[in-house]
């Protein structure tokens, strides 16, 4: 029995500490962006690089775990705009931006998750951001699938339709807020606007699996 607590006491007390490291390495990323240097992350945790590399093993694994940290709060506020009760263009309206506000509000997160730094050549770090990056824009993808389905009734081939349709529209977010964020053509607002009507076309056309309006 005391083995058992005692195991679970380290068990918190480690993930407790991973927390705190990733909560360092997080405030480095804000603060430079793809730039963020291990040295600096155990730097900003009052720890040895060492002692970072003990917790996540390299840069490929502390960058795995920003991204499911990130991954996870992004995927949740997508969910709450998907869910909202107000008119079907409206929802897509409001997921859509909620992806841009997300990499609006954190640009330096943003660029860290999707674009190497000019540091980091594969061929002598080992760390390859587009490596990484992909599985990322595949999990939204699936998950954005799910919801889909749950959601939306698409008749026929209803599970391939809602996987073509969930990562055409994590690519198209992507693609399009990755531009976006470099030139600020235009505002966030008109972005969601012109990506709507992009998508509107036949996604009006089917029917909501609780019967809700569809325009």
């Amino acid at each position: 029995m005391e083995s058992t607590e005692h195991d679970s006491a380290r068990q918190a007390a480690a993930e407790r500490r991973r927390r705190e490291l990733l909560e360092a390495a997080e405030r480095i990323v804000l603060r430079d962006g793809p730039d963020a240097s291990m040295n600096a992350i155990a730097a900003e945790a009052g720890i040895t690089k060492p002692i970072l590399y003990r917790h996540f093993g390299d840069k490929g694994g502390l960058y795995r775990a920003l991204a499911v940290r990130h991954t996870d709060a992004l995927l949740a506020n997508l969910r709450t705009a998907l869910d909202a009760p107000v008119l079907r263009r409206e929802r897509v309206e409001a997921t859509l931006d909620a992806y841009l506000l997300a990499i609006e509000a954190r640009p330096q997160v943003y660029r860290f998750l999707m674009h190497p730094s000019e540091e980091d050549n594969p061929s002598e770090s080992g760390f390859d951001v587009g490596r990484h990056s992909a599985p990322l824009l595949r999990r939204l993808g699936e998950e954005l699938a799910k919801v889909i389905t749950d959601r939306l009734d698409l008749g026929a081939d209803a599970e391939l339709k809602a996987r073509v349709w969930g990562h055409g529209i994590v690519g198209m977010m992507h693609g399009a807020g990755d531009w976006w964020l470099r030139e600020r053509p235009c505002s966030r607002e008109e972005l969601v606007r012109q990506l709507t009507d992009l998508l509107w076309g036949q996604l009006a056309s089917v029917e909501d699996r609780t019967g809700g309006a569809g325009s």
